[in-house]
Parts: structure tokens; C-alpha cells; sequence
């Protein structure tokens, strides 16, 4: 668990965010806080790299640069631009969601998280995402990048497959969770595990949280989340 003192817990964000702010990378979908770019970005990243992304983005947005642009737009035109991304179903949903959004929500990505997740294709992280980094609500948010910095900044053993493990990451992580400024202090752990907090050999002298981080502590970084297990073979 996180140490109980609040004092630390403030150190920890404060030196998170201070770094964040001087080593972020210049990503083209930073530099709109639109719900409807921030939202756009987040369904390309999902199962993608970021380089691959880039350019992928930037022509989709330089097309469709407003959510009713890519609602009017023919599906066949929304799919070409996506070619070569994979996982055609996210550009579907991408498209059937704008458009209920122009119906539904005056063309607008909702501000309300049972709204939000009831569009075509937007789950719980998307949602979450966009209405943090676009509005700026105080909602944590975990992928597998999230999670290895936490795991390690716990030492917790488990993967996010565990139930019991992602309860103690979720739960921890929103005790962390800037609530004055949780649009940054999201996009700063996931940078953080895609830049620093690496799945193999992670750059812990450079880590902003190393000074608690009980697995560095630990001299034992590698070993945190434990993989999925594999399933056993069948005879």
C-alpha cells in the first residue's frame, strides 16, 4: 500500500508531475486537449505502438478534423484512412459513435461516465481516458503501462489478469491520483512505463519515483507484475 503519510504521497505526485512537464514527449495529440481528438487518439493507440500511430493520426484528424465531419463521412472513407492500422471494428465503432454523438449529445463527447460508456466501442478505460485528459476529472486510469509502474512501485506481486491484484492497483492508484490535475498525472505514469519503466531492463536511475519505489528498493524491478501464468495444455 501506499505509505500512509500524506506527505509522501505529495513528494510522489509532485515529482511525477515536475518531470512529466520537462521530459513529456511532443505527441501531435497533446497539443489539443479536444475530447473529440483525445478520443480519436486513444481508440488508435489501442493494441498499436505509438510511432505507428502518428502518422495515422494526423491524417485521420487533417480529414475529419471535427466530430461532424467524420459523422457525415462515408464508412468506406473511414475505413481507407485506417488501413494498415488493423482491428477495422475500432474504426466502425469510431464512426457509429460519432454519429449517435451528433444525434445524442449535441455533437459532443459526454462529460458523464455512463454516457460516455455507452457509446459503440467506448469501454471503461476510453471513457475514462477522454474525460480526464479533455475534462480534466479526477478518474484514474490503468493499462499494462499504468499497471507495471505500480506494481513495482508497491512490489506487488500479481498481473492484472488477478483480480484481487487489479482491485490493489486500482485502489492504490486513486489514492495517488492528482485530483487537481489528473489529465497530466495520467498521461504521466503511462509515459512513464512507455519511456522509463520499461517491461525489460527499466531505467530506474532516471525514474522521477525511484526514491519509493519498494521494488528498486528491492533491487528487483524485473520481477514485477509477475507474467500470466500459461494455461496448461490439454491432452
Amino acid at each position: 500500500m501506499i505509505p500512509p503519510d500524506r506527505s509522501d504521497a505529495t513528494a510522489v505526485r509532485r515529482s511525477l508531475l515536475r518531470w512529466y512537464r520537462s521530459r513529456s514527449r511532443a505527441l501531435p495529440w497533446r497539443k489539443s486537449k479536444s475530447p473529440y481528438t483525445v478520443w480519436v487518439s486513444e481508440v488508435m493507440l489501442q493494441q498499436t505502438q505509438i510511432e505507428t500511430v502518428i502518422p495515422y493520426y494526423q491524417r485521420f484528424v487533417r480529414e475529419f478534423p471535427t466530430l461532424d465531419r467524420l459523422a457525415r463521412a462515408p464508412l468506406e472513407r473511414v475505413l481507407e484512412l485506417w488501413s494498415g492500422l488493423g482491428y477495422y471494428r475500432l474504426a466502425r465503432n469510431l464512426h457509429r459513435a460519432a454519429q449517435e454523438m451528433v444525434l445524442r449529445h449535441s455533437g459532443r463527447f459526454p462529460d458523464d461516465l455512463t454516457q460516455a460508456c455507452s457509446l459503440p466501442g467506448v469501454g471503461d478505460y476510453t471513457a475514462r481516458a477522454v474525460l480526464s485528459i479533455a475534462y480534466n476529472q479526477p478518474f484514474a486510469v490503468l493499462d499494462g503501462n499504468v499497471a507495471r509502474v505500480m506494481a513495482r512501485f508497491l512490489a506487488l506481486r500479481g498481473n492484472l489478469h488477478q483480480p484481487d491484484f487489479r482491485r490493489s492497483i486500482e485502489k492504490n492508484l486513486n489514492l495517488l491520483l492528482s485530483r487537481r490535475r489528473p489529465c497530466d498525472f495520467n498521461q504521466a505514469v503511462m509515459e512513464l512505463g512507455q519511456t522509463l519503466c520499461l517491461p525489460r531492463s527499466p531505467q530506474c536511475s532516471s525514474c522521477p519515483l525511484h526514491r519509493w519505489c519498494r521494488a528498486f528498493r528491492f533491487h528487483s524491478p524485473d520481477d514485477f507484475p509477475e507474467p500470466r501464468p500459461r494455461r496448461q495444455a490439454e491432452e
